[in-house]
């Protein structure tokens, strides 16, 4: 999808920033070619942007539980061919001992894949220290005219007007830094957007259905792989671990990227409404965080809907109903 902004922003020069453990960098790209690759080695994408003000939204295909199973269980060969010929059938112990290293495999990578929705908010972007950017002087043997040079005045130019709070820049450095690029991982939608430089608000779609697994993977006493439903208070309780990490992520990538602070976030899913028996999308969580209480958070401890709990938060929830809708917080 190409970029669709309702507020038109100058990307410059094609100017995006790159960070790492030594610090903020800089990479340039002509239009229509740029790329940008994210620590763990994923590639982005473009994304559409609707809404009104200064907003932007993104969206990918989920890594759906699903396809995790199907990979596990879907119809196996018994044979593999080569050169027009079947290989010999291995033996039944042979065979027996490969099942059941496969069945240990699809339980341990279903606990990681659940461990992972329920703890998202303990990683982050690193910080971007446009302080440090803006005063820098211009670096040893870059002359002027030169390219370095006019990579190097582009970075100091940006920093200038994040400092100052321009806010078509917060909105290209949340386009170009891609925040929540490995969280799209998971299938939610991002809209992102702000009237005032020293908050940012942020909608996403939840889509729990696409999600959080709805059957529990494990190994019997006997060494037989157990494929059951889940609970559906185990279900709901998950769902709620995962919206609360994302949302406190979300604001940790912000605090990260810009200086505001405050984060309000909004989370919307699809919600059974019993007097039309349809589903419906509401919001099931509004919060708005603070960058210095959220500072004194250890993230590695935390229950994240407990930590939201002790925030400013609207969230009506229940482990055998699950979320209801909730109004926003302004």
């Amino acid at each position: 999808m190409g970029l669709n902004f309702r507020k038109s922003i100058s990307l410059g020069h094609g100017m995006k920033i790159n960070l790492s453990k030594s610090g903020p960098s800089f990479s340039f790209g002509r239009k229509g070619m740029r790329q940008t690759i994210s620590a763990t080695g994923r590639s982005t994408t473009s994304v559409g942007i609707p809404g009104t003000g200064v907003y932007y939204t993104k969206q990918t295909n989920v890594k759906k539980i699903g396809n995790f199973i199907k990979s596990k269980f879907g119809k196996k060969k018994d044979e593999e061919e080569v050169t027009g010929k079947s290989k010999a059938i291995k033996t039944a112990s042979d065979s027996k001992k490969a099942k059941n290293s496969d069945d240990q495999n699809t339980v341990a990578e279903y606990e990681a894949y659940v461990e992972a929705i329920k703890t998202i908010h303990r990683s982050c972007d690193d910080i971007i220290e446009w302080e440090k950017i803006n005063s820098d002087d211009v670096p040893a043997g870059y002359k002027k005219g030169s390219e370095d040079y006019e990579n190097w005045k582009n970075l100091h130019e940006m920093a200038a007007k994040v400092l100052e709070g321009d806010i078509d820049t917060y909105l290209e450095v949340v386009e170009q830094m891609k925040p929540f690029d490995d969280l799209l991982e998971y299938g939610s939608n991002f809209e992102v957007g702000t009237e005032d430089s020293s908050e940012m608000t942020v909608e996403f779609n939840v889509k729990s259905d696409e999600v959080v697994p709805t059957n529990v993977y494990s190994i019997l006493a006997s060494g037989k792989l157990s494929e059951k439903s889940m609970p559906k208070s185990q279900y709901n309780e998950l769902v709620q671990d995962y919206v609360c990490s994302t949302a406190i992520r979300v604001a940790r990538d912000l605090f990260a990227l810009l200086p505001i602070e405050r984060v309000i976030i909004h989370a919307v899913d699809s919600v059974l409404n019993p007097a039309t028996g349809n589903e419906e999308d509401v919001t099931i969580l509004s919060v708005a965080i603070d960058r210095k209480r959220l500072e004194e958070i250890n993230m590695d401890k935390i229950d994240p809907s407990d930590a939201l709990g002790a925030l400013e938060c609207n969230m009506s929830f229940s482990k055998t109903n699950g979320f209801k809708e909730v109004s926003r917080i302004d």
